[in-house]
């Protein structure tokens, strides 16, 4: 939703996650509209921005889900359209000693199997993660891996260049423009996105910036995709970190987590990746991801079926109407 562009001109982007999805327009139009729903629960009345989205689901399947519910029998139906909340559901979360303790835990599992990778190595066991769980970031990582490109001829490129190519190019146009950027990353679209902003700032001669990098339902902490990206770019360790905020980010970067969410297993990043040269460092926020779906359930045969209530923490929606990232949102557009 882009009716006026403010000065200075400010562009909201974003990067959709794992699994299959509805079309491009459909997307764009559901996260613009959960962005739009979080930013009225923090009272601002009439939200006016410019949103872009990085749409990559078409280079992973043929075809997109659907919304027909004649055919909610088919594979492609999407049983999770956008939906509005309910009047006072989207509510701040309450941070508890137990949410302390969690993280102390995960923190310690954390750097022993970083240890261990360290020392030993555990690419296989990486490799097996990554085929057997995640297969996206399976198809991501492999080298191997060749798809179509959207240039014209067609020419066979690597997967994981064409999704980083993506995102990159929408990055640089917008700062040509001169555009302040937020950008929105979502589960696996977070790595895309951290590899992406690490490239462009690695290319010499770079003037990019980008003021503020979200993201939610990451599983950038995951030993195993830290792991990657540590042997794959050959970081020397500095403060015990051999991970650290791209150097593009100049103002923020704040990961957003549910703790109920299973991709998020490792909710805390602070301790994983390091300062940039600027001094940003990664600020996590626990959040109430509330999203839910209604689902059919059959009780008796005859009957009609019944709906019951179906919770999904990882959902992007939920994670963008959150009251935390909305009022992020909100200083950033200066609403």
């Amino acid at each position: 939703m882009a009716t006026s562009d403010p000065l200075p001109p400010k562009v909201v982007i974003g990067i959709h996650g794992l699994a299959n999805k509805p079309r491009r327009d459909l997307l764009a139009e559901w996260w613009n509209r959960s962005l739009v729903e979080g930013l009225r629960n923090v009272k601002v009345g009439d939200p006016q921005f410019e949103f872009r989205m990085v749409f990559w689901a078409d280079l992973l399947y043929a075809n997109p889900q659907h919304q027909c519910e004649n055919f909610s029998f088919d594979s492609l139906y999407n049983s999770e359209p956008y939906h509005a909340a309910k009047q006072g559901e989207l509510k701040e979360y309450e941070d508890s000693w137990l949410d302390v303790a969690r993280g102390a835990v995960q923190d310690v599992l954390g750097s022993s199997i970083d240890s261990l990778r360290r020392h030993f190595g555990v690419d296989s066991i990486s490799d097996w993660f990554l085929g057997k769980l995640v297969r996206d970031l399976a198809f991501y990582y492999d080298e191997q891996q060749l798809i179509g490109d959207r240039s014209d001829p067609p020419v066979r490129r690597r997967a994981r260049d064409v999704l980083l190519d993506e995102l990159k190019t929408e990055i640089k146009q917008q700062h040509a423009l001169g555009k302040q950027i937020l950008l929105i990353a979502h589960s696996m679209g977070s790595i895309i996105a951290y590899d992406a902003l690490r490239d462009i700032g690695r290319e010499k001669g770079n003037t990019v910036e980008v003021q503020h990098f979200v993201t939610i339902g990451s599983p950038l902490g995951l030993p195993l995709v830290k792991g990657h990206i540590d042997s794959e770019r050959q970081y020397a360790a500095a403060e015990g970190h051999t991970v650290r905020t791209p150097s593009i980010v100049r103002g923020q970067w704040t990961n957003y987590a549910d703790r109920k969410d299973p991709v998020a297993l490792d909710m805390h990043l602070r301790d994983d990746f390091g300062p940039n040269k600027h001094g940003i460092r990664v600020e996590d926020d626990l959040v109430a991801n509330d999203y839910h779906t209604m689902v059919k359930k059959q009780v008796e045969k005859g009957k009609p079926p019944e709906e019951e209530r179906k919770n999904n923490h990882h959902k992007s929606y939920g994670y963008l109407r959150t009251p935390e990232l909305s009022r992020l949102v909100k200083t950033f557009l200066g609403s």
